[in-house]
């Protein structure tokens, strides 16, 4: 079996037969047989457990025919590193013990110790290494979605304590991203040493900000990181996160490969404010796969429309997958995707010659 390497090659905005497809989440609770894995296991005991790990990172390369897998973790994972207890609670998320909520609360951070405390996300990397014919996918949560679960102690809908520390201690604030920006760092390049093929840095909750803001007290780190990676080769994918499309414009100066779209900006608008000069990853909202598979081609259909407009352009959903999705469908979908995308490239280039 050759390796497939289109999910890369669009990443670098180089030409594709067809465009790839992974989904964020993809290795999840819409599986029945990753359900039978939870009935025993928790996310985070299985993150401890390499082999397990793998296995799930695996499962929907098998079952959904993507063109990328995306390492089984979970964003939270290093914090625990650097000294911040926290469970992943059902029906709840990320809960920490202690909140930070002072200045000597960031002090006790710690600088991350990847080898000590997650050699075992590290084994399972090398074990996805050996066995994947597909790129591997890593990543890390940027550190304003990371500091919104340390600073609220659990998911939020309005990040009120979050941007009272930003806003009223600016300082202590600053600080706080620069600790969590080493971390992204440190624990980034470690997984590309042990075989990553790309990592994306989440900002799921980053849309909770204006631009304005964005701009001052999130921006910066954002770009720091990305300088800091920038010797590595492999594509490096900032995704903003939901409802993020007013933030786009002022991306410019990351040295990322690819940024991700939710489903509030079509992808020719989204490249548009990018300037075109990034890849562009997404941006199918996931609800619409609880709707007849008819309407989920026709949507598709649009997206693919605009991705294959110019290079550089991999199919993916706006945010994550939920429990109520169907894998049938998702199978269905990837296939559409890989189908309609290679007829239409085709013609394209047919037109063109």
């Amino acid at each position: 079996m050759t390796y497939n390497d289109r999910f890369l090659r669009a990443c670098r905005k180089e030409q594709v037969d067809r465009l790839p497809v992974w989904y964020m989440r993809q290795a999840g609770r819409y599986d029945p047989d990753y359900r039978k894995i939870k009935e025993k296991y928790s996310l985070l005991e299985i993150c401890q457990q390499p082999e397990l790990a793998a296995e799930v990172t695996m499962m929907p390369i098998k079952k959904l025919n993507v063109d990328a897998a995306i390492l089984y973790s979970d964003i939270m994972n290093p914090v625990a590193s650097i000294g911040v207890d926290f469970d992943i609670v059902a029906g709840i998320g990320p809960v920490i013990d202690q909140p930070l909520r002072t200045v000597a609360d960031i002090d006790r951070l710690r600088p991350i110790d990847v080898e000590g405390d997650l050699g075992h996300v590290l084994e399972t990397i090398r074990i996805l290494d050996k066995e994947l014919q597909v790129p591997l996918i890593t990543f890390a949560g940027a550190p304003f979605t990371i500091a919104s679960y340390l600073i609220e102690g659990r998911p939020s809908k309005n990040y009120l304590r979050t941007k009272a520390l930003m806003y009223n201690e600016p300082a202590v604030w600053h600080k706080l991203m620069d600790k969590l920006g080493d971390m992204v760092i440190t624990y980034t390049r470690a997984h590309i040493a042990n075989g990553g093929k790309a990592f994306q840095i989440f900002d799921s909750w980053a849309g909770a900000l204006s631009p304005a803001d964005f701009k001052q007290y999130v921006l910066p780190t954002i770009e720091r990181i990305f300088s800091e990676l920038s010797d590595l080769p492999q594509p490096k994918i900032y995704f903003p996160g939901v409802s993020s499309a007013e933030l786009l414009p002022h991306l410019s100066n990351v040295k990322a490969d690819v940024i991700g779209l939710d489903w509030r900006i079509s992808i020719a608008e989204g490249r548009k404010r990018l300037g075109d000069k990034f890849a562009v990853q997404g941006n199918l909202d996931p609800t619409l796969l609880t709707a007849p598979m008819k309407m989920i081609k026709h949507y598709a259909a649009e997206i693919i429309d605009q991705g294959i407009e110019q290079p550089g352009h991999i199919f993916n959903l706006g945010h994550g997958l939920f429990p109520e999705a169907s894998l049938e469908k998702l199978a269905e979908l990837t296939a559409f995707v890989h189908e309609y995308s290679e007829k239409a490239i085709a013609k394209a280039q047919g037109g063109k010659s």
